[in-house]
């Protein structure tokens, strides 16, 4: 019984050893490549945060809170009050996530914490434990590249920059994305060049989102005529093919009408 426990246990330390090997290779050579371009600078991130009381905690609640939460509250902020918008995001969120899937299965790669670089993770501690137990189970360590906590918060950035009509609104939409990058270097839990990757995964998925969410200006001005637009107002968007200037020709309602079915 004793042997077969003992057998069972180095089996799995065995298999564990196989599945954190290329992983943790991936992230030596992103390392490798942050040195050659001089952008390794996480461990000094990290411990300049370490020497302001509170500041770490502060960032760990914000990892594991804000990448769901900020996304699902400007989805549910868009999708009653700015309905004109909120087709592009959610496909481009949608797109994004598809993307990053590909990136992880192809090229699975170790977190800072869990690579052996000099970075600690600093989110895990009292209830909390990224490698244990429940919070372990609900997502993979290994898919750090890209970063979709920056994916994430770039798509969101741009839904607050152009929807928000109040500058409060847009001025967190600037500065959420390098708030986000703060949060996920200092915490240990990505590289610069992870959070690069997002990016590019983030601005390829708005452009495919622009392409599939974009109506044609003959019905956009077909839905006008339905709507009971003035004759002015459809040559206006006849001429300027563009269906942006809705909120100043139109009354709510009708804006509403137009642009509410992306």
């Amino acid at each position: 019984m004793l042997s077969a426990c003992t057998g069972s246990t180095s089996s799995h330390v065995a298999s564990s050893a196989r599945t954190q090997r290329k992983p943790r290779a991936h992230a030596h050579r992103l390392v490798a490549l942050e040195r050659s371009l001089h952008l390794f600078v996480e461990a000094n991130v990290q411990r300049a945060v370490q020497t302001l009381p509170g500041l770490t905690s502060l960032l760990g609640v914000a990892y594991l809170t804000l990448h769901l939460a900020s996304t699902a509250g400007v989805l549910l902020w868009l999708h009653p009050r700015r309905p004109e918008g909120f087709p592009f995001v959610r496909t481009a969120l949608l797109l994004a996530s598809g993307l990053a899937l590909v990136g992880f299965l192809v090229y699975p790669t170790a977190p800072p914490r869990l690579a052996g670089v000099g970075l600690v993770d600093t989110v895990s501690g009292g209830h909390v434990d990224l490698d244990r137990g429940l919070v372990s189970s609900l997502y993979n360590p290994y898919a750090a590249l890209p970063s979709m906590h920056i994916g994430y918060a770039l798509i969101v950035a741009v839904a607050l920059l152009r929807h928000g009509r109040r500058l409060l609104v847009r001025a967190i939409g600037a500065l959420y994305p390098p708030f986000v990058l703060l949060v996920i270097v200092a915490t240990g839990n990505h590289f610069f060049l992870d959070a690069a990757a997002g990016a590019l995964v983030a601005g390829l998925a708005a452009a495919l989102a622009a392409l599939l969410t974009r109506r044609p200006a003959t019905t956009r001005l077909a839905a006008l005529q339905s709507a009971g637009a003035a004759h002015e107002q459809i040559e206006y968007l006849n001429a300027h093919a563009t269906g942006t200037q809705l909120g100043n020709g139109l009354g709510g309602h009708n804006g509403c009408l137009v642009l509410g079915r992306g």
